[in-house]
């Protein structure tokens, strides 16, 4: 009987991977604040402490729109060289910081260009930034693995062309696609050009849906955009009746089809009720190939440990859950198969074996 102790202590050191964050979402407070003086942009407060909670308690509104509208602070720091630099490599180190061995991070490029870069040097800045990231995170000892995912902004129309530009660079760290912004009345058929066209390159991609919209959104995103993952997802549960599974349901569990699941972001636009009573503790016991994500760390006041720890605490999750999601995120995440299984063999499972001798005993 395993009696390990799960405390923040034991979770912090356990490896683990994210497919579901976003870029613009997770900005330090008191980088923020910097940039913004420099840039001449009024925030809410200066004090990097009250706009962390600024952010928490502004997205706290129960409402999808209401919450992305908390990105317009972030996202006015982020349309300069510098500041795209200073933030994707921040980004890297903070995953770093908190055990995180392989993240996938997104953002829409076309939502850094204010200050007149282009969409193109927007993401090879970013990729500049990131690969420093890496770097220094590898030189402390901590080494983690970043890939990109470009996002097109489902209510506006340069989707395709953030598509083409996960063309061109997915040899160059850019590992898949996504559409994002507001869900319920932008179904994601249309951009179905973009999905075609990301098909025929052979370029991956995961669809928001789920959240904001029911049932309808998730099988459009499926069965006619082809997308290998959702984005959260947590409305599929309309589709399980007393733990029977719809043919929805059903084909998402058959065919392992990643849920990019976000709990607390999911509390604060009204998509959860509770983390106790989140779905993704139902479709994970359902055998869903579920994975534990953070969304935005900023604006949700979290990180991974704090994830974990939630559904810990509350419900009742243990070592052998967390290595679990964690397991199917790599076995998800937008790498080839060989890399997939190296990192698990490598780095994943002979982390949580080695966190397990070394932690007290209940």
């Amino acid at each position: 009987m395993n009696t390990t102790r799960v405390d923040n202590a034991l979770i912090r050191s356990l490896p683990k991977a994210v497919l579901h964050d976003h870029l613009d979402g997770g900005l330090r407070p008191a980088t923020v604040v910097e940039l913004a003086a420099a840039a001449g942009h009024t925030l809410p407060t200066t004090d990097p402490d009250e706009l962390a909670a600024w952010y928490v308690e502004a997205a706290n509104s129960g409402d999808l729109v209401r919450y992305i509208a908390t990105f317009e602070h972030t996202l006015a720091v982020m349309q300069t060289r510098e500041g795209l630099l200073r933030t994707a490599e921040e980004y890297v180190l903070d995953l770093a910081a908190d055990g995180v061995v392989y993240g996938e991070v997104r953002y829409a490029p076309e939502l850094n260009t204010r200050g007149g870069l282009t969409m193109s040097e927007v993401v090879e800045t970013v990729q500049e930034g990131l690969a420093a990231g890496m770097a220094k995170a590898a030189a402390a000892g901590t080494p983690v693995r970043v890939g990109t995912l470009l996002c097109g902004m489902r209510m506006f129309d340069r989707v395709r062309e953030a598509a083409d530009l996960a063309v061109a660079f997915r040899d160059a760290g850019v590992v898949g696609f996504d559409i994002a912004g507001a869900e319920d009345g932008f179904p994601p058929a249309d951009h179905l050009a973009a999905f075609e066209q990301l098909r025929r390159e052979n370029v991956p991609f995961t669809i928001h849906a789920g959240e904001a919209h029911g049932l309808p959104s998730i099988h459009q995103a499926l069965q006619v955009c082809g997308a290998q993952r959702i984005g959260h997802g947590v409305r599929l549960t309309e589709d399980i009746v007393g733990g029977k599974l719809g043919r929805l349901a059903g084909w998402v569990r058959d065919r392992r089809i990643a849920l990019e699941m976000c709990p607390t972001s999911n509390l604060q636009t009204g998509a959860a009720t509770s983390i106790a009573g989140h779905p993704i503790t139902a479709m994970k016991d359902l055998g869903f190939r579920v994975t534990l994500n953070t969304d935005n760390r900023l604006v949700s006041g979290t990180t991974m440990t704090r994830e974990m720890s939630l559904l810990v605490e509350q419900a009742g999750w243990t070592v052998d859950d967390l290595r679990t999601v964690t397991v199917n995120a790599v076995k998800s995440a937008f790498l080839p198969f060989d890399e997939r299984n190296a990192l698990l063999r490598d780095v994943v499972l002979p982390g949580y074996d080695a966190a397990l001798r070394t932690s007290p005993r209940a």
